[in-house]
């Protein structure tokens, strides 16, 4: 039997003004339940975290002549990903970057660059998830996998 990785990792994008936190923490959460895998077969995977905003908003709407990517807002995610797929973490990694830029571009369109899905520590994780970060969890993930990834939490 494999034995569960657990991969912290931070989740970073530009979204558009106006854009539910709780929905982009979802929306990221359930882009990990599938990552893609050889041959196009996906396996399970789970995150379990917190959304929040790294910058402060800007105007409801852009002022003549600017564009939207002007006042685009800095989101992120701290969290845990789990997997039992015996593949390296930086594959894992690059799998589920591929599955949350696919969601999001299917979601918000093209921002001009995609999200970025890093590894961190867990210390990092504990440490700089503010206070008033949403929480963020796969929805339809195995739950032994949804266990892992919040016992680190």
């Amino acid at each position: 039997m494999v034995d569960t990785l657990i991969i912290p990792v931070l989740v970073t994008t530009d979204l558009p003004p106006g854009t539910d936190l709780a929905e982009f923490g979802r929306l990221v959460a359930d882009a990990a339940a599938a990552l893609p895998g050889d041959r196009g077969v996906p396996y399970p995977g789970y995150l379990s975290g917190a959304a929040f905003w790294l910058d402060q908003p800007g105007p409801a709407r852009p002022p003549g002549g600017v564009t939207l990517a002007d006042h685009l807002r800095f989101a992120a995610i701290l969290g845990h990903l789990s997997t039992r797929e015996p593949r390296p973490p930086r594959t894992i990694l690059a799998d589920a970057r591929a599955a949350i830029t696919s969601a999001v571009s299917g979601r918000y369109g093209d921002l001009g660059s995609p999200p970025a899905v890093l590894a961190i520590t867990s210390e990092d994780v504990r440490v700089r998830t503010p206070d008033t970060a949403v929480p963020a969890a796969t929805r339809q993930g195995l739950p032994e996998l949804a266990a892992a990834a919040r016992s680190y939490l």
